[in-house]
């Protein structure tokens, strides 16, 4: 019987899986999008949706207490000075899950794990240049 088994271990030993976390949600929070399977993808979005709830509020011990999980100190800021504020005004819900199909080698269901509201950089179209119409 699974009874009281709260999370998914993932086949991995808790030192192993401990860093994988931490390396998934330091990749989520840098590019705000990973690609990675369905079962990792739940697991890290419980970790990633609680360090969002308190980059919302900006203390000393909010922050000591993310710095356990991340341990980059450039993602740490942008948690506490982008990713918070913006979703200061959301009560929850700052990742979402999109199911990409199944992976070729395997057959493991492949999703992307996103943040929810998150900033879309687009490339600037160049202005096609108009000589022919001004010829005429």
């Amino acid at each position: 019987m699974k009874h009281r088994i709260g999370f998914n271990a993932l086949g991995r030993r808790a030192a192993h899986r401990k860093a994988l976390h931490r390396n998934m949600v330091i990749s989520l929070f840098r590019h705000e999008r990973i690609r990675t399977t369905k079962a990792k993808a739940k697991e890290v979005r419980k970790t990633a949706e609680k360090l969002v709830t308190r980059a919302k509020e900006d203390s000393v011990h909010n922050r000591r207490i993310a710095a356990k999980r991340i341990h980059d100190k450039a993602i740490l800021a942008k948690l506490f000075t982008d990713l918070g504020p913006r979703y200061r005004s959301r009560p929850g819900g700052y990742t979402r899950i999109l199911k990409l199909g199944f992976r070729e080698g395997d057959g493991g269901e492949v999703v992307i794990l996103e943040l929810v509201d998150r900033v879309v950089k687009t490339k600037k179209k160049k202005p096609k240049k108009e000589k022919k119409a001004e010829e005429k």
